[in-house]
């Protein structure tokens, strides 16, 4: 049975800060990167169903881009069914409640389309990166010396993940990869983990949800986390390998 807290650690805290996929986008295809980021910040779950968003201003200071952008980008993704735009007093954008259940791609004109179709090549690139991506940022929050509200996050979205209905599985899990990635200091890391996870997803939602697989992928989780805030790198890389063989196995046999 898990720990309530593992030792030297107080009550649960909040889950993880949705702004944290929301910094200066950089190159100068400003749209295709701003739809990105608003998508990556919705589909893995850093701004849940119902959350309203910053104002655009705001927005478009966090993204560094001007404000036709940020307005084109949430034109695109109301338009594909992400989100919601509501007017008067207590308007704003807004995530949908019902989010669509495909991914959602971009062409290379800047269309919207959903798209699932994945070469056996694609699978296994999504596969090595993510291995080599998440073993190492394991590895490396194990060796940061974690303040006390970095390990109430991590202990509390990891019990969120445990406690979470089926329907939400996904997304809260991608939360707590997430935070591990953030838990490195490396923001470089992290975006490209929001990107290699994305692409996970997106085989993810092409495999049946398995009752018995949640629960040894809760088993998993506890066991890296543990590794992390006890300071076992050697550990955390093991567990987040064990972990992440596990998908695989199951993605490359339904979709292998």
């Amino acid at each position: 049975m898990s720990p309530e807290n593992p030792p030297g650690l107080a009550a649960v805290v909040s889950p993880l800060n949705g702004d944290l996929l929301l910094r200066p986008v950089r190159g100068g295809n400003t749209y295709e990167e701003t739809v990105e980021r608003l998508l990556q910040t919705i589909r893995l779950g850093l701004a849940l169903p119902g959350v309203q968003l910053p104002p655009e201003r705001e927005l478009a200071t966090m993204l560094d881009v001007s404000r036709d952008t940020v307005r084109l980008a949430i034109s695109s993704l109301v338009d594909a069914g992400y989100l919601v735009v509501k007017r008067g007093r207590y308007g704003g954008t807004f995530v949908a409640e019902n989010l669509p259940s495909q991914p959602l791609r971009m062409g290379r004109d800047g269309e919207l389309t959903h798209q699932v179709d994945f070469t056996h090549d694609e699978l296994e690139d999504v596969l090595i990166l993510r291995e080599i991506l998440e073993c190492g940022a394991a590895h490396h929050a194990a060796t940061r010396s974690l303040s006390s509200v970095e390990r109430e996050q991590l202990w509390s979205v990891h019990k969120e993940t445990t406690e979470s209905t089926e329907e939400n599985y996904r997304m809260l899990d991608s939360r707590l990869h997430l935070l591990i990635a953030e838990l490195t200091g490396s923001p470089s890391l992290l975006s490209q983990v929001a990107t290699s996870r994305m692409r996970l997803n997106e085989l993810l939602d092409g495999i049946p949800l398995l009752a018995p697989n949640i629960a040894h992928s809760n088993e998993q989780h506890e066991a890296i986390v543990l590794a992390i805030l006890t300071g076992d790198a050697q550990k955390a890389s093991e567990a987040m390998a064990d972990h992440v063989s596990g998908s695989a196995a199951l993605l490359r046999g339904f979709l292998g």
